[in-house]
């Protein structure tokens, strides 16, 4: 693929993540990225073959820009392993919360081709991580069931939040303290 080819792969890529966020992962149609990219709507076609194709590699940016997040909140290893589950957590919430219809789409495996254009390789080193500061924090637990059922929590806390049930149902004006309580659960009360 000459210099010319990969501009344009990655410009209908960088217009797939423009329009994630701004309207969501309903509106990734081959059609409208093609639209907004300035090219004819077959031309995706060309670099993807398939839809899920291009919705993965839409899918690998948001993981990138996660997984950014996550390293720089969780870089500082003076703080304890507990501290840095932490960290881990709240970005990924609050990332949850900014970033809905990104959010939406990289958790959608239904929907991507999970091995496709290396995805697995930035979505699972994210999981690994959690269950390294989970090990860490909690050598005497099954750091993946504990790291799985963490990460389920939260992704429950930033969906309910996300559709305004948990504020309803708990009064709370605040997801913090529902994230807190979630690393309670699973770690134990945070030692005083």
């Amino acid at each position: 693929m000459d210099e010319q080819e990969q501009g344009l792969r990655a410009r209908l890529v960088s217009v797939g993540v423009e329009l994630v966020h701004q309207e969501g992962a309903q509106a990734l149609t081959l059609r409208e990225i093609a639209r907004r990219a300035g090219v004819s709507h077959g031309a995706p076609r060309r670099y993807f073959p398939t839809h899920l194709e291009l919705l993965s590699a839409i899918a690998r940016e948001g993981f990138g820009e996660l997984g950014a997040e996550v390293e720089e909140a969780v870089r500082d290893d003076t703080g304890s392993p507990r501290d840095r589950i932490a960290a881990l957590a709240g970005v990924y919430v609050r990332f949850a919360l900014s970033r809905r219809g990104m959010y939406e789409l990289m958790f959608r495996h239904d929907l991507l081709e999970s091995n496709g254009l290396g995805l697995r390789g930035t979505s699972l080193p994210l999981f690994e991580g959690l269950v390294a500061l989970v090990r860490a924090a909690r050598p005497d637990a099954r750091a993946p069931e504990v790291a799985g059922a963490l990460w389920a929590n939260l992704h429950g806390i930033a969906q309910l939040w996300g559709w305004g049930s948990l504020q309803l149902a708990t009064g709370a004006g605040d997801v913090d303290p529902l994230v807190r309580a979630a690393l309670d659960a699973h770690l134990g009360p945070e030692p005083r």
